[in-house]
């Protein structure tokens, strides 16, 4: 293990690198999207409940086990977990939190390389004049991979620009990440988190303000209707296990919580330095971001202008891309330009800052543990995330972007959350657990947290995944009910096909790898699901032979 001369310069600059962690692409893309899609207002109550009860709890239990770890020179989750429990097959399971930040960003920079490019756009006026289906063929033509058959060949067209943006943003992350922490996140962070927050509010008051539009035949575009969907609490969501499943998922997303990079962020973090007040800060930030300004964008002025019919049957991800510049253009020329912009900028501010964070545990691993240096672990870095990118890419529309996003940005994520909160307050002890929370705290932690952190999070966290895990149907209340009563009435199942035991076990599909000679979706998504396997096994060897170093070091002071 080599000492790492590494650490925050400010505490606004580790609470602006904390917040800007969590704030990313999916405050402002995947929150309105996830609260449409479970009935706007129906889905808040449960999101404020998942926030309590299991975002602020895991929040400090992972600044606590990053400190924790940190003092003891560790700065990545396999030997901060290490450092808790006495079995070795913990710093296994720490895998995690480096395994899921290498799979997010692997597709995550290239989503970051559209915004980058769309800011671009938006400055030189491409869109101007374009009516809806032009801008969205513009996306189309711009990052869509298209193949086709030629002969019994396999023909791909590769989108050229949108790889060269790629390219380039990836080295732009690699440069900053070579900078270390003080020199380089910190500082993006502090100019990155307020523009981000300025672009936001600008826009935001404009999605609040511009109300009825007047389209002809269009009742329902009015943006205050959008508004009024996604607030007015709907208490039906109680009883409904799909709508807490998406909230809860929505609270592991945003926060960032269940993928290491708090506890690596947090291991730079000195001894007696408040975490508890730090926490709050910035995840009260991202909830901020989210909730405020993220719901007052893309939802309020798509239903000013298409109506809340449409919303509701098309929201989704690309909106960002194929609509949002069409809605713009609606303002005028000038005010188009500047809210394009404001709006591929905050959006690429809100995914480098992101980026970064998913960076730090694999370079604060190698280092400390192979004693590289910053820059080398950048470039290793780099040349990971290219090789498992391309394929993403490449084949983005065989699914295989849909399958890192999955088991990356999804299934790990709550095995990762899972296990942490059981080693925290269980094997750790709460006792230890709390007094690491509360020392040096500039806040007075509620005890009402022990309870919740020792019984209602792990509850809450296993209950996600088990229901995950064994989903039927659609995941409500009924799809249950039935499906309990077919498997103790017939002995079968009635799987979802988005369960994790289903997408495992290709349950309800064909597994068909090659038709007529050529290779199918089904054996792109295999391969990418085996690529992302060995990387975990890689890493994990990594550990195996880190652990190995270890004990020798260790052998060798004792003698």
């Amino acid at each position: 293990m080599t000492q790492v001369k590494e650490g925050w310069g400010s505490r606004i600059g580790l609470i602006l690198a904390m917040a800007g962690n969590a704030v990313g692409l999916g405050n402002f893309l995947r929150f309105p999207v996830q609260a449409v899609q479970n009935g706007g207002g129906a889905f808040i109550i449960p999101y404020f409940v998942s926030f309590l009860l299991m975002g602020i709890p895991l929040l400090w239990v992972e600044w606590a086990m990053g400190r924790y770890g940190g003092i003891r020179g560790n700065h990545s989750t396999p030997f901060i977990f290490d450092s808790m429990a006495k079995k070795r097959i913990w710093k296994y399971v720490g895998v995690f939190g480096i395994f899921t930040n290498i799979g997010i960003i692997s597709y995550y920079t290239y989503i970051e390389s559209w915004t980058l490019s769309y800011t671009l756009k938006s400055i030189f006026q491409s869109f101007t004049g374009l009516d809806r289906g032009q801008v969205s063929t513009m996306f189309d033509n711009y990052a869509g991979v298209h193949s086709h058959i030629i002969g019994n060949q396999l023909a791909i067209n590769v989108p050229f620009w949108a790889i060269v943006a790629f390219l380039v943003t990836l080295i732009i992350n690699i440069y900053i990440l070579s900078k270390g922490l003080s020199e380089g996140t910190e500082k993006v962070a502090k100019i990155a988190m307020p523009l981000l927050i300025l672009f936001g509010i600008f826009l935001a008051i404009r999605g609040i303000t511009l109300g009825a539009t007047g389209i002809a035949g269009c009742s329902t575009c009015n943006s205050h209707l959008g508004l009024d969907f996604l607030w007015k609490p709907n208490f039906d969501s109680l009883a409904n296990p799909k709508v807490w499943l998406a909230a809860a998922g929505q609270i592991f997303f945003t926060l960032s919580v269940g993928m290491g990079t708090i506890h690596c962020y947090a291991a730079y973090v000195r001894k007696n330095e408040d975490i508890a007040l730090n926490a709050m800060t910035a995840g009260w930030m991202n909830e901020f971001v989210e909730i405020v300004l993220g719901a007052s964008v893309v939802i309020p002025i798509a239903v000013g202008y298409m109506g809340l019919d449409w919303v509701k049957e098309n929201a989704g991800f690309m909106m960002a891309f194929k609509t949002m510049p069409y809605l713009f253009n609606q303002w005028g020329t000038i005010l188009a330009t500047l809210s394009g912009v404001a709006w591929f900028g905050l959006l690429f501010f809100a995914g480098i800052t992101s980026s970064l964070a998913m960076g730090t545990p694999f370079m604060g691993f190698v280092e400390d543990e192979f004693g590289w240096g910053r820059v080398k672990s950048a470039i290793v870095l780099g040349i990971i995330i290219l090789v498992l990118a391309l394929p993403t890419i490449l084949f983005f529309q065989y699914g295989v972007f849909d399958e890192y996003d999955y088991w990356t940005g999804t299934v790990s994520l709550v095995i990762f959350a899972t296990a942490e909160i059981i080693l925290f307050s269980w094997i750790f002890g709460l006792k230890k657990g709390w007094r690491e929370i509360t020392r040096g705290s500039d806040i007075k932690v509620p005890h009402f947290y022990k309870f919740v952190i020792k019984w209602v999070t792990p509850i809450f966290i296993l209950t996600i995944f088990i229901t995950s895990l064994f989903k039927p149907l659609h995941g409500e209340m009924a799809d249950w009910q039935v499906a309990f009563h077919q498997l103790f009435s017939h002995g079968t199942w009635p799987w979802a096909s988005d369960s994790i035991i289903a997408q495992v076990f290709h349950i309800n599909v064909k597994m068909i790898w090659f038709k007529n000679g050529m290779p199918t979706g089904m054996f792109f998504k295999d391969m990418s699901r085996l690529l992302l396997l060995s990387t975990f096994l890689g890493l994990s060897y990594l550990v195996h032979i880190a652990s190995k170093k270890r004990k020798l070091k260790s052998k060798k002071l004792q003698s």
